[in-house]
């Protein structure tokens, strides 16, 4: 599989070892300061730049026929904008808040025991993410997606980074602090306990792979996708 890199910083560097670990090959190394060449050689491409310039990269993707993944966050008020592209060029899109295996399967946790707690007002709903302090959006793409599986079961209408949020309103604690992969917990609490589920990265190793299971997945298909079609996870 021949594979374009949109982004070359860390994470671009892990995609790359560990596809050339599997026997692919790297037509494309995307930075700022290079351009587009190498792109329509290659199967598929995988995103993983800057908020500012992936809508950019995605729609160079699409308009060039290229099936396209993107673990980029910060850019969604332009989602629309990429299905309809997308769409309209008959072609193949990703998009993952994140791409591990353990996360993908936590979201489908979290979306479970909104249901459940769903019945029960006495419980309020708390949501807190810890990212190392380079990432550049808070909350992160992770949160946001975990924000979403509790608001869609549940009586909460929107989230908020205030902690002086309405009743409705679901509060995300967005931590940044040295060297830290990824931690995401959900809190329910009660006057009288916590019901907490947790999920903690130790490296970036888990988002890359994953990222490349769903490239490998996502060749020679039309459509918009999410992991949870990769995976299967219903």
């Amino acid at each position: 599989m021949k594979v374009a890199l949109l982004g070359y910083g860390k994470m671009g560097k892990i995609i790359e070892r560990i596809l050339l670990e599997r026997g692919h090959k790297v037509v494309l190394k995307k930075t700022s300061t290079t351009t587009f060449d190498g792109l329509k050689s290659a199967d598929v491409a995988i995103d993983f730049s800057l908020p500012s310039v992936a809508v950019d990269n995605i729609s160079e993707c699409l308009t060039s026929g290229i099936p396209v993944i993107s673990g980029t966050t910060g850019w969604l008020e332009e989602y629309p904008k990429i299905v309809s592209l997308c769409q309209e060029k008959n072609g193949a899109f990703l998009y993952g808040s994140n791409f591990s295996l353990g996360v993908n399967l936590f979201f489908q946790l979290n979306e479970n025991l909104a249901k459940m707690m769903s019945k029960f007002n006495q419980y309020k709903v708390e949501l807190e993410e810890i990212h190392h302090t380079q990432k550049l959006d808070a909350p992160s793409g992770t949160a946001i997606s975990l924000a979403k599986g509790i608001i869609e079961n549940s009586d909460y209408t929107s989230w908020t980074l205030d902690k002086n949020r309405e009743e409705n309103q679901l509060y995300i604690d967005a931590k940044r602090i040295e060297n830290v992969p990824g931690t995401h917990s959900v809190f329910y609490n009660s006057d009288v306990d916590t019901i907490e589920i947790k999920h903690t990265a130790h490296n970036r190793e888990g988002f890359a792979f994953g990222a490349i299971i769903a490239a490998e997945w996502i060749v020679n298909k039309q459509g918009i996708f999410t992991m949870k079609d990769v995976l299967q996870i219903v």
